[in-house]
Order: structure tokens, then sequence, then C-alpha cells
């Protein structure tokens, strides 16, 4: 019954041998259970996402055993690529405008593990066992239901992490194929791609702690000379977040009128510029206001891949860079991977 918290991954640099591979999925994780006609999407964190997804609720509920518990990733796909920003859309309070989206931009549920079946719990059984069941019980499914292609072939799977990518997955996933199926747990390993960049440091916002440094906020120009919002990076020591508020404090603008991004609040500007303080769909009363910092420093950052013209994930800071101007950091340093048609790993294919 739910809610079950599915099994995670820790990071590895490297495709460890030995292992169940599978690609790694950029979506919503979910866990989807079935008793019959009752049908519930569970996120990781628990919170219910059925709502959100009708026509894939409707859809899984036509294909998938009579009961049962499956673990997967909600996708949502724009021509050969994996949508991201699609996907986010989705988490909307109007029912109306859920139906239309759904109705527009269609969900998909790829499927990957195999919790549960009738009345027998398979969370004890190896892995090996656990994606030969679901592959057996998921034979002949169509859309919008796809069962993940998997592998023990290393070869393959550092195939698969080196071409899928241009296809908007991110990496890579091994599992123990001997392992049971452990909740909550980093008993995975995912290894995702990583680049660097050079941004513009324009903004901060304050840790939930205190006012010392959650958060920094990261910039790019763009080929009209606007300074785009991309990302943040926001892993540091508390020491360090100290450290970064007093170094960081002689940049702090005393107001915000000539900020590139002085118009952040206004909610018809976040139609045509990225920018910081957008609504978050997820908390709604999140607070996302922010610092202005005179965009002059740059500093590198580690980020895995690109989401439209934003970093998918939380950046990693690297090192500053006094030896860039900050005009210098345009979109044009970023590596764009080679295309590669998502229905060429949705279609089903030989282990």
């Amino acid at each position: 019954m739910p809610p079950v918290t599915p099994m995670l991954a820790a990071t590895a640099r490297a495709i460890p041998p030995g292992m169940h591979y599978e690609a790694k999925w950029d979506g919503f994780r979910a866990l989807v259970f079935r008793d019959g006609p009752e049908i519930e999407l569970g996120s990781r964190t628990g919170k219910p996402l059925t709502r959100y997804f009708p026509e894939l609720a409707d859809g899984l509920r036509a294909q998938l055993p009579d009961r049962c518990v499956v673990d997967g990733e909600i996708i949502i796909v724009r021509g050969d690529r994996l949508d991201f920003d699609a996907l986010t859309e989705r988490i909307h309070p109007a029912a109306s405008r859920v139906r239309q989206l759904a109705e527009r931009t269609p969900a998909s549920f790829v499927a990957f593990d195999l919790l549960a079946l009738g009345d027998d719990s398979l969370t004890a059984a190896p892995q090996r066992d656990r994606y030969d069941a679901l592959a057996h019980a998921l034979r002949g499914a169509r859309h919008p239901l796809f069962l993940a292609p998997a592998t023990r072939d290393q070869a393959l799977a550092q195939r698969w992490y080196e071409e899928y990518e241009g296809a908007g997955l991110d990496g890579v996933i091994a599992k123990p194929p001997d392992q049971p199926y452990r909740p909550g747990e980093r008993a995975m390993v995912k290894i995702k791609h990583e680049r660097t960049a050079d941004c513009v440091l324009a903004g901060l916002r304050h840790h939930k702690s205190g006012p010392v440094v959650g958060s920094l906020l990261l910039g790019l120009y763009d080929d009209a000379g606007a300074l785009q919002h991309v990302g943040v990076c926001a892993a540091f020591p508390m020491r360090r977040r100290r450290e970064l508020m007093d170094e960081l404090r002689p940049l702090v603008m005393a107001s915000p009128e000539d900020h590139p991004w002085a118009d952040w609040a206004q909610a018809a500007a976040h139609e045509t510029r990225r920018m910081p303080g957008g609504p978050s769909r997820w908390t709604g009363t999140k607070d996302l206001s922010w610092i202005p910092l005179r965009p002059e420093r740059v500093l590198e950052v580690a980020y895995d891949h690109m989401q439209g013209d934003r970093f998918r994930h939380t950046a990693r800071f690297r090192r500053w860079r006094p030896d860039r101007e900050p005009r210098s950091c345009t979109y044009a340093q970023l590596a764009e991977p080679a295309r590669f048609d998502l229905s060429e790993i949705l279609s089903p294919r030989p282990r």
C-alpha cells in the first residue's frame, strides 16, 4: 500500500562492471499502485501525482496487471527528445488546465522495476528476477506504457551513456543483479554527465538557517546581449556559506534598479526573459526572493546537461575565474550533444 519510498542511487564517476544497466531517465520518479480499477501514482516523496496525469492513469489501468506495484519514470516526449519543462507544467492547481495539457502533451510511463504482482511482494527477489518478471508482465505494452531497456553488457551501457544524452536522458543507472529492492536506500549507482561552464554571478539567496549564502544565482549572456538566469549552485559547507557572505557583501546593490534582472518581480517579465523569482509549481508559497549583486564576478561551475536555455539540475561550484570578463560568458561555450532519436530507445529490443 502507498506510500512506498523508492530505492535511490549514489553517484559514481564511471560505469562499474558486472551490473544490471539501464538508461537514466529525466522525468518524475513515480511508483504506480494498481488494485483492480483503483490506480495511484506516487512521487519519490510520497505525494500523489494521479490528478496531474489523468491520461496516464487511464492508459496504465488498461495495460498493467490487475494487481501490481511498478517503479518507473513519468516522461513527456516532444519530437525526438524528453521535455522536462512540459512535465513541470502539469503541476497546476486547475483541473481544467491539467486536462488541456494532457491532450496537448500526453505523458508516458517508463517502467523499470516490479515490487509486487498479485498477492506476492517481490522486494526480496534479486534485481534480475524482478526485471524478468516485469518484462513478462509488460509484454506487448504500448504507449503510454514502456519497458525500460536493460542490459548486462557494460560496453553497451557505455554506448548508451554516450548516445542517449542526445535524446535528453542524463546518464546510466547500474544495479547489482543479485540485490533485493531496498526502499529509501541509495543502493543503486548513477553515472551522470558532467561539463563545466563559466557563468556570471548575478545574485544570491539566503540559506534557510539565516543570513548566510544559500545559493548563488548564475547568468549567461545570450546573442542579444541580455543576461539570462541559467540556474544556481548551492552545495556549500556552513562555514563556507558564512565566508561567501562576507566575501560577496561588497557586490550587494543598494537598489536593484540598475540590475539586468531589475523587473524580476513583474510576472509579465518572466514570459520573455529567464530571471530568478519565478513562481514555484511545487510549493506555491516558497520564498523566491533574492539579493541582487553587481554582475562583475565570474565562476566556473560543473553541470550535467541543459534543459532548453538553463541548467537542468543544481550546478556545482568549481572555482572563481578572475581572468574572465563577465561579458565573455555566453551560451556559445556550452557543449551540445549529438541528437538521438528517442523512439529508438523506447522501441522493443532484445536485451
